[in-house]
């Protein structure tokens, strides 16, 4: 089974990270990614082309931004559908609007090749060590057969269902940890305000009603001035919350609880903090509250390391 290549498109933050993980499990990898660098970073062999992959890879895995870069590969006139033989497998492990992948799901199953969407949870931390959650949508039978691709760079496969049940997944989880972010984010610049300890006040939250994964996770770090840079970005965040409306919206669900994270992570992007780790919203917030910081400076918090 090692001898089988295996195909993966898309080698940027998590996308690399998981190729360097099936490359260290002694697995036969060829990458394509528009910055070839990234390719030979993550000591993948490098394809020339898309059409490449989809000539000599039995299974082919995808790591893009969103639903209109996954239909660009799949759908040019030099993409994977165009290029796609009988019995190959494509896994979709990018944050995609479901009702596109159920779209391609049955182009694909045209041609015969089996359309998986997985997504992924555990951040850039979790990839690096191969750790991920994987929510998986998709024939049972196909998905079982794919447990030695999965086995490298997942350490949970949930099988959520048919067609765009992993992905509606991923979009749900995403939903829940902006909003937990976000108000976080809120509540520990209320804190700061309010002169409390940043670390007694995690404490009590974490021991409390109000515990989430920002609370136990991340701002243990954020209030000592580590963004656990790498991960989700404040543009990637909001695009997420968007995609979520457009599925509650299709599934005929009133989502009444929105309006908060969207605010909040549209505020950091409009700050010019976009492109940096959506635990940066923190800043974002505290910029519209009087310049608040939750720690000193990192330079001055690198330097109170190294006394």
């Amino acid at each position: 089974m090692n001898n089988t290549i295996l195909g993966f498109i898309g080698l940027g933050n998590m996308g690399g990270r998981m190729t360097r993980c099936l490359v260290n499990a002694g697995l036969n990898v060829l990458g394509y990614d528009t910055d070839t660098q990234r390719t030979m970073d993550a000591g993948a062999q490098v394809a020339a082309s898309v059409a490449q992959i989809a000539a000599e890879a039995s299974v082919i895995l995808l790591s893009l931004p969103d639903s209109k870069v996954v239909e660009a590969v799949v759908e040019g006139p030099h993409g994977l559908l165009a290029h796609s033989r009988e019995g190959q497998i494509i896994v979709d492990l990018s944050t995609a609007a479901a009702s596109s992948t159920i779209r391609l799901h049955g182009l694909f199953a045209e041609r015969g090749v089996q359309y998986i969407d997985a997504g992924i949870s555990g951040g850039a931390a979790a990839a690096e060590k191969g750790a991920l959650t994987l929510m998986v949508g998709g024939d049972a039978a196909t998905v079982e057969a794919l447990a030695w691709v999965f086995e490298p760079i997942a350490s949970k496969v949930f099988l959520m269902g048919e067609s765009g049940a992993g992905h509606t997944t991923k979009l749900l989880n995403n939903f829940l940890n902006a909003v937990s972010l976000a108000a976080t984010a809120e509540v520990m610049v209320a804190g700061k305000k309010a002169g409390l300890d940043l670390h007694r006040l995690l404490d009590v939250l974490n021991s409390s009603s109000g515990v989430n994964f920002a609370t136990l996770n991340r701002f243990p770090h954020i209030v000592d001035g580590n963004y656990l840079e790498g991960g989700l970005t404040g543009k990637l965040m909001s695009k997420d919350v968007v995609l979520y409306l457009d599925r509650a919206r299709e599934l005929g669900v009133a989502s009444l609880n929105a309006s908060g994270p969207l605010a909040s992570f549209g505020l950091q992007v409009a700050l010019g903090y976009g492109d940096q780790i959506s635990n940066r919203v923190v800043d974002a917030i505290g910029d519209m509250s009087g310049g608040v910081r939750l720690h000193e400076s990192t330079e001055e918090s690198v330097k109170g390391d190294k006394v």
